[in-house]
């Protein structure tokens, strides 16, 4: 049975989903907008989102899970704790947006362009 199984494979093991994740999240953290495939940006979303909560919190322990959770790269958490929090303080929730660019030429891929609001 799959319950509670929500999060999309890719075709890939563990180590590798998580090694992708914390890439598409860094790289959104560094330039605000990246452009995706549609399943790797909806699985992106939740991750950011809890990210960006997380550092709204903005105490050691936020921060050191931020860490954790990023691989370790400490000036993007530091970057998303002070430029990228602060700027969600009044907001609940919904710090992505996702754009639909249409097809890829090379396979009709949908893409998608995820960006911080």
């Amino acid at each position: 049975m799959r319950h509670h199984n929500v999060n999309r494979k890719f075709g890939r093991g563990k180590v590798q989903r998580k090694a992708m994740m914390n890439s598409l999240a860094l790289n959104l953290i560094v330039r605000g907008k990246i452009k995706t495939t549609a399943p790797k940006a909806k699985e992106l979303r939740p991750f950011m989102e809890k990210l960006i909560t997380l550092a709204k919190k903005g105490d050691m322990a936020s921060r050191r899970l931020a860490i954790s959770k990023l691989s370790n790269r400490r000036p993007e958490v530091k970057k998303l704790f002070e430029t990228i929090a602060p700027k969600y303080s009044d907001r609940k929730g919904g710090y992505t947006r996702l754009l639909k660019l249409g097809v890829r030429k090379a396979d009709a891929t949908e893409m998608i362009q995820i960006e911080l609001i």
